[in-house]
């Protein structure tokens, strides 16, 4: 019997690759990016879509370099940011639409400001209200998205990190690879986030298509903290030096570069609800040492 087809948008990147290479068994990938010439700012480019007997469309192709978005804004429309985020995911929503197909689009905590308290968290219902340019453009996707007359699930992920990945560095692996170098860390304390172990999206994936779900879908790490907590945490589990790491806020490590936010405590209800617990940062970082020691 054949396996469920899912085509995926951006399956080569940090987060798109390890979901094929966990679910590989599961389903057959069909990915599309740039060596195909799928470029998601020309609609015309995504009719080999119709092509494919997929139910769903794994949408991840974006641009998510905060700092370079925010540049971007001076161009407005015309800016990657924006054909990307915004232009790109209204193509990719709307062949979905037209081909029956459910788009999974991948978005962020970014879109809210983080104005809530520290001991409070946002849920699916709270309204997004974006604070710079990469997360103005992911929100205005998410509206695409929902207008797009397409079934869908938005789903909200936060600073994903993973083993392994040759081609990019997440923060786990940028704070663990200058520690063992002997580099100093300094890491900011006024800001609050979920870092998402990037194994538990493939699982977030699976059960998602499993359940039919539909909707928006909150889906990162189950632990909130700072970055400077998360650094100590890291040299912790992995044995290094938590002297090479000193505090800095937010004013001080952003300066002039995009704005942002205090308090990204995502809640993960409607997740948790379907039977996903999401893993703890601890817990990411003992799995990522065990997946190290293999």
């Amino acid at each position: 019997m054949d396996k469920p087809q899912i085509i995926g948008l951006g399956l080569s990147g940090l987060v798109g690759s390890r979901i094929i290479d966990l679910l590989a068994d599961q389903y057959e990938f069909v990915s599309l990016s740039h060596s195909e010439r799928i470029d998601i700012t020309k609609p015309e480019s995504l009719n080999v879509i119709k092509q494919f007997r997929a139910d769903y469309v794994l949408h991840l192709a974006a641009k998510t370099d905060v700092d370079g978005c925010e540049i971007d804004k001076s161009l407005g429309q015309e800016g990657d940011a924006w054909k990307i985020n915004v232009l790109g995911t209204k193509n990719v929503a709307n062949i979905c639409r037209e081909t029956g197909k459910k788009i999974i689009y991948f978005s962020t905590d970014f879109v809210f400001d983080g104005e809530k308290p520290e001991n409070e968290s946002y849920s699916e219902e709270d309204s997004p209200n974006p604070l710079n340019y990469y997360a103005k453009t992911k929100y205005e996707g998410e509206k695409e998205v929902m207008a797009s007359g397409a079934e869908y699930v938005i789903l909200r992920i936060a600073y994903p990190y993973r083993a392994k990945f040759e081609a990019k560095k997440d923060f786990v692996r940028a704070i663990k690879e200058r520690l063992e170098e002997g580099g100093e860390i300094k890491a900011v304390t006024d800001h609050i986030f979920c870092p998402t172990f990037i194994d538990d999206l493939a699982d977030v994936v699976d059960l998602l298509i499993a359940k039919d779900a539909s909707g928006i879908y909150h889906s990162a790490g189950s632990q909130p903290l700072s970055p400077y907590d998360s650094a100590l945490k890291i040299a912790e589990i992995f044995n290094l030096n938590k002297n090479l790491i000193s505090k800095t806020t937010r004013e001080e490590f952003f300066q002039n570069r995009a704005k942002r936010p205090f308090n990204l405590n995502l809640e993960n209800g409607k997740i948790s609800e379907l039977g996903m617990e999401m893993k703890s940062f601890d817990e990411g970082l003992r799995e990522i040492k065990k997946q190290l020691e293999i």
